[in-house]
């Protein structure tokens, strides 16, 4: 019998409620994850300025660490499965905590790779969109669109907080506070989640929040962590959804955390905005992809995944094309932080709930993990390609008009989701 269940049952205040205080403390734990995720943005100008690192050195540091932050959630969404959500969680942010504040003592850029690189992006892996997923999941049975739309608001809520904030640091005592901020943040979570999270509802003796009473949880998996991962890459490369939907999200990736979290204040940089004015744009777009990401889970939750994709990835790639071209005044960049912040990850809802669809409940953990590592690759790529456009070319529109033109493709790739398979099964009937 796995540890997950063999937890014996604690009672918890707030009653049936309860699942919205695991939904707070992991959202919690997901905003920390985007401030250190976020944070090489902020840091790219004052480490080149502090070392004579070159762009392209520090954006390879960012794209590992992205990467990794991909290619982890499969394989983390299996350890959870047979180890416990907790246990996880607390390993990834002691692991993030120990990495950043090792940082402050680097002095070459392997160390910044190792760090930033290599073991920030296995820590923040196993805290990224594949938890939410699975604690979405795990504790609602209804809302559960609306559950996963708050989840994955807490990156725009971690931009929010932590950009302006760090920027001011960076600007006023330099790049060594910026990192002790990061490793304190993590490490305050650590307390939050070994008292507040349960493994599941039933530890608590609950259901999940609109369960019907007798429903059966969904089984263990019966294979090793590692054999459970792969198996769910198996089962996924055999459908044509999901290629469709690891084709899209690797387009959103490489349109958001690649290329606009990574880029977007050394662009500014570049037209003579300071980082703070800079800074406080990533802030307003995270408070609009609040508002877009959360009602884009209520919207899931009602309409046709497959249009709602189809309207955030071209309004998307329609704002990437526009943003070079809008002179970077007040007005200009106003316009594209209301749109491209409404629809920063409002596209992580309808996506989980098409891989839901298509898989169900019990495989989804590990297919979305694979899902999501589409998106960290793509986000790998931009983060990698602008920043060798920036310091080849001296410019980095080529790297925006590129993701714009993606957006606009990615629209129409949601389009054919879900659609071939299902000829196919009706077909076979």
């Amino acid at each position: 019998m796995s540890q997950m269940t063999a937890e014996p049952i604690r009672t918890r205040p707030f009653g049936p409620r309860y699942a919205f205080v695991a939904l707070g403390v992991v959202f919690a734990s997901l905003l920390v994850s985007a401030g250190v995720r976020g944070a090489i943005g902020v840091l790219m100008v004052p480490w080149h300025d502090a070392f004579g690192w070159s762009r392209a050195t520090i954006a390879l540091a960012a794209a590992i660490g992205i990467f990794l932050y991909g290619l982890v959630g499969p394989f983390a969404a299996a350890l959870i499965q047979r180890f416990g959500v907790r246990r996880v969680m607390l390993l990834a942010l002691a692991l993030v905590s120990a990495a950043t504040a090792a940082s402050m003592f680097m002095t070459r850029p392997w160390e910044l790779i190792l760090t930033w690189g290599v073991l920030s992006g296995l820590g923040t892996g196993c805290l990224a969109n594949v938890l939410g997923a699975i604690i979405a999941t795990r504790w609602f049975s209804t809302n559960r669109g609306l559950a996963m739309g708050l989840l994955t608001a807490s990156t725009a809520t971690g931009t929010l907080i932590f950009t302006p904030l760090l920027s001011e640091i960076a600007v006023s005592a330099g790049w060594r506070p910026v990192v002790l901020t990061i490793a304190c943040a993590a490490a305050v979570m650590l307390p939050i989640v070994a008292l507040l999270l349960p493994e599941r509802p039933a530890s608590i003796g609950l259901r999940p929040w609109g369960a019907a009473p007798g429903a059966p949880p969904p089984p263990p998996p019966a294979t090793s962590f590692i054999g459970n991962a792969i198996g769910g890459l198996l089962i996924g490369v055999r459908s044509r959804t999901f290629w469709l939907l690891f084709a899209s999200f690797y387009i959103c990736g490489f349109t958001t955390n690649g290329l606009i979290g990574t880029h977007l204040i050394a662009l500014c940089a570049d037209h003579g905005i300071p980082e703070t004015r800079a800074a406080g744009l990533l802030a307003v777009m995270g408070v609009f992809d609040l508002v877009g990401t959360t009602l884009s889970g209520w919207f899931t939750d009602r309409f046709d995944s497959r249009k709602l994709l189809f309207i955030y990835y071209a309004v998307r790639g329609l704002s990437l094309i526009y943003l070079p071209y809008s002179g970077f005044g007040l007005y200009g960049l106003s316009v594209f932080a209301v749109f491209f912040g409404l629809d920063w990850i409002a596209t992580v809802p309808p996506t989980l709930r098409l891989a839901t669809e298509a898989f169900g409940d019990a495989r989804v953990p590990v297919i979305f993990g694979w899902i999501l590592a589409g998106h960290q690759i793509g986000a790998a790529s931009a983060a990698f390609l602008a920043g060798l456009s920036r310091t080849v070319e001296g410019s980095y529109l080529p790297a925006f008009v590129l993701a714009g033109m993606l957006g606009v493709a990615a629209a129409f790739l949601s389009v054919f989701i879900g659609n071939a398979d299902r000829r196919a099964e009706e077909r076979a009937a």
